[in-house]
C-alpha cells in the first residue's frame, strides 16, 4: 500500500492526485490552514493551494528524502510564501503560530496515526478537524477518537488500486461513547451501509473465515483468547450483512 498523503508516481503530482486523496480533500474545509502530517511529496498542500482552497499549510514529514522531495514540490510551484516544510516527527511539525484548523494523516496504519495523535498531543489546541486516512487498524483508531473526545463527523470506504482505503473525519467535543461494534465497522459506516463498505465487509468475512477454519484444524494450540476475538468478529459480520 502506498503510505503518506503525497503520492508516488509518475502519473500523479500537484495537479492529478489520486482517487483516494482527492476524497481526503473533500473534508477539508474551505480556507483552512492545514498541517499536512507524513506529507511525503507534499502534493495534497500544493494541490490545495493551487486551487484556492486552502490559505496556509504546513508540510511535515520525518523521513530526509520525502522531507527534500516535498521542498522541491513546493518550491518548483512557487508556494514558498504560503506552505511551510518541516522535518519532524508527527504533530511537532505544527507550532502555535501556524494556527492550524484541520490536520491531514494519511496513507500509515490506523495504529501508526493513534501514536501520531496520542505523542503528539501537546500540539493539538483541540480546535482542529482531523481528516484521517489510515490503511488498516481503523478500530484502535477509533478507539483513541472515543477516549479523547472526539466525535466522528463522517466517514467513507473507497476502493482504489484493489485496496479498501477508510477516510475519518473527527473534531474534539468533549465526551462521547461508542459500542465495540462502532468501533469495529465505524458508528457512521454502520448506519448508510454504502456498496463499498458492505463489499469490503464480504471480503473480510470470507478471509476471516478461512483463517478460523486454519486454526481450528491447526496441530498446535492457540491462545482461546485470539480464537474468541476472531469467531465474535465472523459473527459481528455475518450479522452486519444479513
Amino acid at each position: 500500500m502506498p503510505h503518506g498523503c503525497g503520492e508516488q508516481g509518475l502519473s500523479l503530482n500537484q495537479n492529478t492526485l489520486s482517487m483516494r486523496l482527492e476524497r481526503v480533500a473533500t473534508h477539508i474545509p474551505n480556507g483552512a490552514r492545514l498541517a499536512d502530517i507524513g506529507s511525503d511529496h507534499g502534493y495534497l498542500p500544493v494541490a490545495l493551494m493551487r486551487r484556492g482552497a486552502i490559505t496556509v499549510a504546513v508540510a511535515g514529514e520525518v523521513a530526509l528524502t520525502p522531507f527534500h522531495a516535498a521542498q522541491r514540490t513546493v518550491r518548483e510551484n512557487h508556494l514558498d510564501a504560503h506552505i511551510t516544510v518541516r522535518q519532524a516527527n508527527g504533530l511537532a511539525a505544527i507550532k502555535p503560530e501556524d494556527r492550524i484548523s484541520a490536520i491531514s494523516i494519511c496513507g500509515m496504519g490506523g495504529e501508526t496515526i493513534r501514536d501520531i495523535l496520542e505523542h503528539g498531543k501537546a500540539h493539538l489546541s483541540g480546535g482542529e478537524r482531523l481528516i484521517l486516512q489510515p490503511n488498516g487498524g481503523e478500530q484502535p483508531l477509533r478507539l483513541w477518537l472515543m477516549e479523547n473526545g472526539y466525535r466522528i463527523l463522517s466517514e467513507e470506504v473507497l476502493r482504489e488500486s484493489r485496496f479498501d482505503y477508510e477516510i475519518i473525519v473527527a473534531e474534539h467535543v468533549g465526551p462521547v461513547t461508542y459500542t465495540d461494534k462502532e468501533l469495529y465497522f465505524g458508528p457512521l459506516q454502520m448506519q448508510a451501509r454504502s456498496p463499498e463498505f458492505l463489499i469490503k465487509w464480504q471480503h473480510k468475512l470470507r478471509h476471516k473465515q478461512k483463517t478460523l477454519s486454519q486454526i481450528t484444524r491447526a496441530e498446535r494450540a492457540l491462545p482461546q483468547e485470539r480464537v474468541e476475538s476472531l469467531a465474535r468478529q465472523v459473527r459481528w459480520i455475518n450479522e452486519l450483512l444479513i
